[in-house]
Protein backbone atom coordinates (compact mmCIF):
# COMPACT_ATOMS: atom_id res chain seq x y z
CA UNK A 1 0.00 0.00 0.00
CA UNK A 2 1.49 3.26 -1.09
CA UNK A 3 2.17 5.68 2.06
CA UNK A 4 2.45 8.46 0.66
CA UNK A 5 -1.00 8.50 -0.58
CA UNK A 6 -3.47 10.36 1.47
CA UNK A 7 -7.36 9.06 1.91
CA UNK A 8 -9.45 12.67 2.60
CA UNK A 9 -13.47 12.64 3.38
CA UNK A 10 -14.93 15.31 1.64
CA UNK A 11 -18.00 17.22 4.13
CA UNK A 12 -18.55 19.81 1.83
CA UNK A 13 -16.79 20.01 -1.90
CA UNK A 14 -15.42 23.52 -2.81
CA UNK A 15 -14.98 24.40 -6.56
CA UNK A 16 -11.01 23.88 -5.95
CA UNK A 17 -12.07 19.98 -4.49
CA UNK A 18 -14.31 19.53 -7.47
CA UNK A 19 -11.97 20.64 -9.71
CA UNK A 20 -9.38 17.70 -8.41
CA UNK A 21 -12.22 15.51 -8.51
CA UNK A 22 -12.71 16.14 -12.26
CA UNK A 23 -8.82 16.07 -12.97
CA UNK A 24 -9.04 12.15 -11.83
CA UNK A 25 -12.73 11.56 -13.83
CA UNK A 26 -11.13 13.29 -17.13
CA UNK A 27 -7.99 11.48 -16.77
CA UNK A 28 -9.30 8.06 -15.69
CA UNK A 29 -12.62 8.34 -18.24
CA UNK A 30 -9.99 9.41 -21.40
CA UNK A 31 -7.97 5.81 -20.42
CA UNK A 32 -10.95 4.00 -20.34
CA UNK A 33 -13.72 5.29 -22.23
CA UNK A 34 -12.64 7.26 -24.92
CA UNK A 35 -14.72 9.25 -27.05
CA UNK A 36 -16.97 9.68 -23.83
CA UNK A 37 -17.62 12.93 -22.54
CA UNK A 38 -16.71 13.88 -19.21
CA UNK A 39 -18.78 16.40 -16.98
CA UNK A 40 -17.19 20.03 -16.40
CA UNK A 41 -15.91 20.95 -13.32
CA UNK A 42 -19.06 22.59 -12.99
CA UNK A 43 -21.40 20.12 -13.27
CA UNK A 44 -19.44 17.58 -11.13
CA UNK A 45 -19.20 20.11 -8.40
CA UNK A 46 -23.69 20.03 -8.92
CA UNK A 47 -23.56 16.15 -9.08
CA UNK A 48 -21.34 16.31 -5.55
CA UNK A 49 -23.23 19.01 -3.37
CA UNK A 50 -26.92 18.53 -5.20
CA UNK A 51 -29.55 16.96 -3.44
CA UNK A 52 -29.98 13.09 -4.10
CA UNK A 53 -33.25 11.56 -4.86
CA UNK A 54 -33.37 8.67 -1.71
CA UNK A 55 -30.02 8.72 -0.79
CA UNK A 56 -27.62 10.55 0.38
CA UNK A 57 -23.72 10.47 -0.60
CA UNK A 58 -20.53 10.30 1.09
CA UNK A 59 -16.92 11.22 -1.24
CA UNK A 60 -13.37 10.86 -0.62
CA UNK A 61 -10.35 11.92 -2.39
CA UNK A 62 -7.17 10.58 -2.58
CA UNK A 63 -3.96 12.61 -3.19
CA UNK A 64 -0.27 12.20 -3.27
CA UNK A 65 2.66 12.88 -0.88
CA UNK A 66 2.55 16.36 -3.29
CA UNK A 67 -0.66 17.40 -3.34
CA UNK A 68 -1.38 15.81 -6.32
CA UNK A 69 -5.41 14.39 -6.78
CA UNK A 70 -4.81 11.15 -7.75
CA UNK A 71 -7.75 8.99 -6.86
CA UNK A 72 -11.65 9.98 -5.83
CA UNK A 73 -14.64 7.78 -4.99
CA UNK A 74 -18.26 8.61 -4.15
CA UNK A 75 -20.44 6.15 -2.31
CA UNK A 76 -24.68 7.04 -2.88
CA UNK A 77 -26.08 5.23 0.41
CA UNK A 78 -29.91 4.35 -0.78
CA UNK A 79 -32.33 5.43 2.02
CA UNK A 80 -35.82 4.50 0.32
CA UNK A 81 -37.67 1.68 2.14
CA UNK A 82 -36.99 -1.27 -0.31
CA UNK A 83 -33.27 -0.19 -1.48
CA UNK A 84 -31.76 0.72 2.44
CA UNK A 85 -30.06 -2.20 1.86
CA UNK A 86 -27.94 -0.95 -0.68
CA UNK A 87 -24.85 1.48 -1.70
CA UNK A 88 -23.66 2.07 -5.02
CA UNK A 89 -19.85 3.41 -5.75
CA UNK A 90 -18.28 5.27 -8.08
CA UNK A 91 -14.34 5.08 -8.00
CA UNK A 92 -11.49 6.11 -10.36
CA UNK A 93 -7.52 6.07 -10.12
CA UNK A 94 -5.94 8.73 -12.83
CA UNK A 95 -3.92 5.55 -15.02
CA UNK A 96 -0.75 7.58 -14.00
CA UNK A 97 -1.02 6.22 -10.89
CA UNK A 98 -2.86 2.95 -10.83
CA UNK A 99 -1.16 -0.40 -9.10
CA UNK A 100 -0.27 1.84 -6.58
CA UNK A 101 -2.81 0.90 -3.63
CA UNK A 102 -4.78 4.08 -3.97
CA UNK A 103 -8.02 2.24 -5.47
CA UNK A 104 -8.00 -0.49 -2.60
CA UNK A 105 -7.46 2.26 0.09
CA UNK A 106 -10.69 4.13 -1.51
CA UNK A 107 -12.58 0.77 -1.79
CA UNK A 108 -11.38 0.07 1.70
CA UNK A 109 -13.25 3.41 2.97
CA UNK A 110 -16.50 2.71 1.18
CA UNK A 111 -16.93 -0.78 2.80
CA UNK A 112 -16.40 0.49 6.49
CA UNK A 113 -18.73 3.47 5.34
CA UNK A 114 -21.35 0.73 4.25
CA UNK A 115 -21.04 -1.40 7.24
CA UNK A 116 -21.26 1.89 9.36
CA UNK A 117 -24.38 2.33 7.38
CA UNK A 118 -25.89 -0.95 7.66
CA UNK A 119 -25.67 -1.51 4.29
CA UNK A 120 -25.23 -5.19 2.78
CA UNK A 121 -24.64 -4.90 -0.56
CA UNK A 122 -22.50 -2.66 -2.46
CA UNK A 123 -23.09 -2.22 -6.34
CA UNK A 124 -20.54 -0.72 -8.86
CA UNK A 125 -20.41 -0.47 -12.58
CA UNK A 126 -17.11 -0.85 -14.62
CA UNK A 127 -16.45 -0.68 -18.53
CA UNK A 128 -16.82 -4.81 -19.99
CA UNK A 129 -12.93 -6.69 -19.81
CA UNK A 130 -11.30 -2.89 -18.74
CA UNK A 131 -8.97 -2.76 -15.62
CA UNK A 132 -12.61 -1.85 -13.74
CA UNK A 133 -13.85 -5.07 -14.19
CA UNK A 134 -10.46 -6.44 -12.98
CA UNK A 135 -9.86 -4.72 -10.01
CA UNK A 136 -13.75 -5.48 -9.02
CA UNK A 137 -13.28 -9.25 -9.50
CA UNK A 138 -9.74 -9.22 -7.61
CA UNK A 139 -11.26 -7.60 -4.42
CA UNK A 140 -14.74 -10.45 -4.05
CA UNK A 141 -17.80 -8.44 -7.05
CA UNK A 142 -19.59 -10.76 -8.73
CA UNK A 143 -20.75 -9.77 -12.21
CA UNK A 144 -24.20 -9.09 -11.66
CA UNK A 145 -25.38 -7.87 -15.08
CA UNK A 146 -23.78 -6.71 -18.72
CA UNK A 147 -25.40 -3.32 -20.03
CA UNK A 148 -25.26 -3.08 -23.61
CA UNK A 149 -24.52 0.64 -24.59
CA UNK A 150 -26.17 1.92 -27.59
CA UNK A 151 -25.71 5.76 -29.01
CA UNK A 152 -28.54 7.13 -31.93
CA UNK A 153 -27.33 9.90 -34.59
CA UNK A 154 -30.83 11.42 -35.28
CA UNK A 155 -29.45 12.83 -38.63
CA UNK A 156 -28.92 9.72 -39.85
CA UNK A 157 -32.11 8.48 -39.21
CA UNK A 158 -34.65 8.41 -42.22
CA UNK A 159 -37.10 11.21 -41.40
CA UNK A 160 -40.16 9.33 -43.49
CA UNK A 161 -39.55 6.63 -41.19
CA UNK A 162 -39.50 8.33 -38.02
CA UNK A 163 -41.99 10.17 -38.52
CA UNK A 164 -44.12 7.39 -39.16
CA UNK A 165 -43.54 5.95 -35.99
CA UNK A 166 -44.14 9.12 -34.43
CA UNK A 167 -47.39 9.90 -36.07
CA UNK A 168 -48.45 6.02 -35.90
CA UNK A 169 -52.30 5.70 -34.94
CA UNK A 170 -52.65 4.41 -31.69
CA UNK A 171 -56.33 4.15 -30.96
CA UNK A 172 -57.56 4.79 -27.77
CA UNK A 173 -54.04 6.51 -26.24
CA UNK A 174 -53.28 10.02 -26.87
CA UNK A 175 -49.17 11.50 -26.14
CA UNK A 176 -48.43 14.88 -24.50
CA UNK A 177 -45.15 15.74 -22.79
CA UNK A 178 -43.77 18.33 -20.16
CA UNK A 179 -40.00 19.64 -19.73
CA UNK A 180 -39.23 19.57 -15.75
CA UNK A 181 -41.85 18.87 -13.50
CA UNK A 182 -44.67 16.59 -14.44
CA UNK A 183 -48.01 18.87 -14.58
CA UNK A 184 -50.16 18.24 -11.47
CA UNK A 185 -53.04 16.99 -13.49
CA UNK A 186 -50.74 13.78 -14.28
CA UNK A 187 -48.39 13.25 -11.04
CA UNK A 188 -50.41 10.77 -10.13
CA UNK A 189 -51.11 8.51 -13.07
CA UNK A 190 -47.66 9.29 -14.25
CA UNK A 191 -46.41 7.74 -10.65
CA UNK A 192 -48.33 4.65 -11.45
CA UNK A 193 -46.15 4.25 -14.53
CA UNK A 194 -43.09 4.58 -13.03
CA UNK A 195 -43.56 1.79 -10.92
CA UNK A 196 -43.51 0.09 -14.09
CA UNK A 197 -39.79 0.08 -14.03
CA UNK A 198 -39.85 -2.34 -10.82
CA UNK A 199 -39.79 -5.16 -13.90
CA UNK A 200 -37.09 -4.31 -15.74
CA UNK A 201 -34.76 -7.04 -16.29
CA UNK A 202 -31.38 -6.26 -13.95
CA UNK A 203 -29.87 -9.71 -14.44
CA UNK A 204 -28.79 -11.00 -10.64
CA UNK A 205 -28.45 -7.11 -9.38
CA UNK A 206 -30.01 -7.18 -5.68
CA UNK A 207 -31.10 -3.58 -6.45
CA UNK A 208 -34.33 -3.60 -4.79
CA UNK A 209 -37.18 -2.05 -5.50
CA UNK A 210 -38.78 1.70 -5.35
CA UNK A 211 -42.27 2.81 -4.73
CA UNK A 212 -43.24 5.82 -6.72
CA UNK A 213 -45.77 8.41 -5.64
CA UNK A 214 -46.54 11.70 -6.60
CA UNK A 215 -44.29 13.49 -4.10
CA UNK A 216 -41.40 11.59 -5.63
CA UNK A 217 -41.51 12.15 -8.61
CA UNK A 218 -41.35 15.84 -8.34
CA UNK A 219 -38.72 15.50 -6.15
CA UNK A 220 -36.91 13.64 -9.16
CA UNK A 221 -37.59 16.31 -11.14
CA UNK A 222 -36.37 18.93 -8.95
CA UNK A 223 -33.47 16.90 -8.10
CA UNK A 224 -32.00 17.22 -12.00
CA UNK A 225 -33.05 21.17 -12.39
CA UNK A 226 -30.54 21.72 -8.94
CA UNK A 227 -27.65 20.07 -10.70
CA UNK A 228 -28.25 22.15 -13.64
CA UNK A 229 -29.80 19.65 -16.48
CA UNK A 230 -33.15 19.26 -18.11
CA UNK A 231 -35.39 16.46 -18.19
CA UNK A 232 -38.06 16.26 -21.40
CA UNK A 233 -40.85 13.22 -20.74
CA UNK A 234 -43.35 12.09 -23.19
CA UNK A 235 -46.11 10.00 -22.25
CA UNK A 236 -48.77 8.08 -23.61
CA UNK A 237 -52.16 8.67 -22.04
CA UNK A 238 -54.98 6.46 -22.33
CA UNK A 239 -58.33 7.42 -22.54
CA UNK A 240 -59.59 6.43 -19.28
CA UNK A 241 -56.84 8.61 -18.08
CA UNK A 242 -54.13 5.88 -17.08
CA UNK A 243 -50.71 6.74 -18.32
CA UNK A 244 -49.68 4.02 -20.10
CA UNK A 245 -46.26 4.43 -20.85
CA UNK A 246 -43.24 7.28 -21.18
CA UNK A 247 -39.78 7.92 -22.08
CA UNK A 248 -37.54 10.30 -20.46
CA UNK A 249 -34.32 12.25 -21.88
CA UNK A 250 -31.66 14.23 -20.14
CA UNK A 251 -29.99 17.23 -21.44
CA UNK A 252 -27.21 17.96 -19.13
CA UNK A 253 -26.19 21.15 -18.09
CA UNK A 254 -25.11 23.14 -20.75
CA UNK A 255 -27.02 21.49 -23.19
CA UNK A 256 -24.08 19.47 -24.88
CA UNK A 257 -24.23 17.72 -28.58
CA UNK A 258 -25.31 13.84 -26.45
CA UNK A 259 -28.27 13.19 -24.84
CA UNK A 260 -28.79 11.08 -22.21
CA UNK A 261 -31.97 8.40 -22.09
CA UNK A 262 -33.69 8.20 -18.52
CA UNK A 263 -36.57 5.61 -18.05
CA UNK A 264 -38.96 4.31 -20.66
CA UNK A 265 -41.28 1.95 -19.53
CA UNK A 266 -44.72 0.47 -20.61
CA UNK A 267 -47.34 -0.20 -17.79
CA UNK A 268 -47.69 -3.98 -17.85
CA UNK A 269 -51.51 -4.27 -19.51
CA UNK A 270 -50.73 -1.79 -21.83
CA UNK A 271 -47.89 -4.02 -23.38
CA UNK A 272 -48.28 -5.27 -26.92
CA UNK A 273 -49.52 -1.81 -28.54
CA UNK A 274 -45.70 -0.48 -29.72
CA UNK A 275 -46.76 2.14 -26.97
CA UNK A 276 -42.47 2.38 -26.64
CA UNK A 277 -41.06 2.91 -29.92
CA UNK A 278 -44.39 5.53 -30.36
CA UNK A 279 -43.15 7.49 -27.25
CA UNK A 280 -39.62 6.83 -28.08
CA UNK A 281 -39.72 8.23 -31.86
CA UNK A 282 -41.95 11.27 -30.49
CA UNK A 283 -39.07 11.98 -28.05
CA UNK A 284 -36.47 12.33 -31.25
CA UNK A 285 -38.90 14.14 -33.26
CA UNK A 286 -39.32 16.64 -30.49
CA UNK A 287 -35.64 16.62 -29.66
CA UNK A 288 -35.04 17.45 -32.99
CA UNK A 289 -37.85 20.45 -32.91
CA UNK A 290 -36.68 22.20 -29.58
CA UNK A 291 -32.91 20.81 -29.35
CA UNK A 292 -31.18 20.83 -32.71
CA UNK A 293 -27.76 20.96 -31.11
CA UNK A 294 -28.26 17.49 -29.80
CA UNK A 295 -26.81 15.08 -32.27
CA UNK A 296 -26.13 11.93 -29.86
CA UNK A 297 -28.46 10.53 -27.58
CA UNK A 298 -26.99 7.40 -25.62
CA UNK A 299 -29.25 4.95 -23.94
CA UNK A 300 -28.41 1.70 -22.20
CA UNK A 301 -30.00 -2.02 -21.35
CA UNK A 302 -29.65 -4.83 -19.57
CA UNK A 303 -28.62 -8.07 -22.42
CA UNK A 304 -31.17 -9.92 -21.18
CA UNK A 305 -34.58 -7.06 -21.68
CA UNK A 306 -34.39 -8.24 -25.46
CA UNK A 307 -38.33 -6.43 -26.09
CA UNK A 308 -36.46 -2.72 -25.32
CA UNK A 309 -33.52 -3.88 -27.01
CA UNK A 310 -35.43 -4.83 -30.04
CA UNK A 311 -37.47 -1.16 -29.65
CA UNK A 312 -34.45 0.51 -29.44
CA UNK A 313 -32.76 -1.04 -32.52
CA UNK A 314 -35.99 -0.81 -34.51
CA UNK A 315 -35.64 3.01 -34.00
CA UNK A 316 -31.68 3.34 -35.12
CA UNK A 317 -29.97 2.69 -31.91
CA UNK A 318 -26.61 1.13 -32.57
CA UNK A 319 -24.73 -0.55 -30.27
CA UNK A 320 -21.22 0.55 -29.32
CA UNK A 321 -19.78 -0.27 -25.87
CA UNK A 322 -20.74 -2.62 -22.65
CA UNK A 323 -20.47 -1.97 -19.12
CA UNK A 324 -20.78 -4.54 -16.41
CA UNK A 325 -22.81 -3.97 -13.11
CA UNK A 326 -20.97 -5.61 -9.84
CA UNK A 327 -22.43 -6.91 -6.51
CA UNK A 328 -20.00 -7.05 -3.03
CA UNK A 329 -22.03 -8.52 -0.32
CA UNK A 330 -20.72 -6.16 2.62
CA UNK A 331 -18.75 -8.08 5.11
CA UNK A 332 -20.16 -7.84 8.76
CA UNK A 333 -16.27 -7.87 10.08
Amino acid sequence: MPTSVQIRPLQHVSAAEALAWHQVVAASTAHDLPGVPTPDPGQIHAQLTGPALGSHRLTWLATGADGTPVGVAALRVFTSPGQDHLAELELHVDPAHRRLGTGSLLLEAAVAACRAENRRSLITTAPADGPGEAFSTRRGFRRAMTLDHLMLRPDELDRADLLLLADAEHPGYRLTGWTGTVPDALADAFAAAKNAMNDMPVGDLDYGSVAWDADRVRAMAEVVAARGDTLLTIAAVHDDGTMAGYTEILLPQGSGPRAQQYDTAVVPEHRGHGLGLWVKAAMVRRLGAEHPGVVEIETDNADDNVHMLAVNHRLGFRSYRRTREFQLDVPTT
